[in-house]
């Protein structure tokens, strides 16, 4: 049984995620912040407490599967010049350090299994070649979690794990509003199939609706 971890997965785009992973056939461990005791497939995961990252990990015996989903937008359309960088600090503990904590932890599995796949869940407010003003905090840390991608591809490709970023697109849930035009399934659909990538798929990219998208 091929086993996933999805951050972030009591609603949104992580819930959906989830969702299609168990209907591909894994076994989803779903990382959310308070655990429904209904839920087995629920786990306690707080990104931003290393304890709480160890503690998950630990209790994992494989994993072949990491989405790093769990986020924050904090900061509206704040300017960079204007923003409070305690804001800044906040959203960067979540979204960047958060997805980074995890993967330190997950790394010694993602290894073990011999086709681990990460998935870190970007946005196109992330994309250098289309950077713009405004929501400073969120932007500079999804160009943040952009590079990490990067890294971990280089660094974790002996070991045959493939690491890849995805653009959701605007997707109406709690964080995107409903007025979003994009679908969960939507959403969803490129992070799910770059966790259940072949061995020979990419590694190292950053993708919307399966495709490559610019940096």
């Amino acid at each position: 049984m091929t086993v996933a971890l999805v951050t972030g997965a009591s609603r949104g785009i992580g819930a959906e995620v989830a969702r299609e992973l168990e209907v591909a056939g894994l076994d989803v461990v779903r990382g959310v912040r308070t655990p429904d005791p209904t839920d087995p497939t629920q786990r306690r995961l707080d990104v931003t407490d290393q304890a709480s990252i160890d503690d998950l990990a630990a209790s994992l015996e494989r994993l072949d599967v990491l989405v790093n989903n769990a986020g924050i937008v904090d900061d509206a359309d704040d300017s960079a010049v204007g923003i409070d960088l305690d804001v800044v600090r906040r959203t960067l503990e979540t979204n960047l350090f958060g997805a980074w904590r995890v993967a330190q932890a997950c790394a010694p599995l993602l290894r073990r299994s011999g086709h681990g796949r990460i998935v870190n869940v970007s946005s196109g407010m992330g994309q250098l070649s289309d950077m713009t003003g405004g929501s400073a905090a969120y932007r500079i840390s999804k160009v943040s979690l952009n590079a990490l991608t990067r890294i971990l591809a280089h660094e974790l490709a002996p070991d045959g794990v493939l690491v890849n970023a995805v653009s959701p697109g605007w997707v109406r849930s709690d964080m995107g509003g409903r007025s979003a035009p994009r679908s969960l399934e939507e959403g969803a659909d490129t992070a799910v199939w770059l966790a259940t990538l072949p061995d020979d798929g990419p590694t190292g990219g950053f993708f919307r609706d399966r495709r490559p998208n610019p940096w």
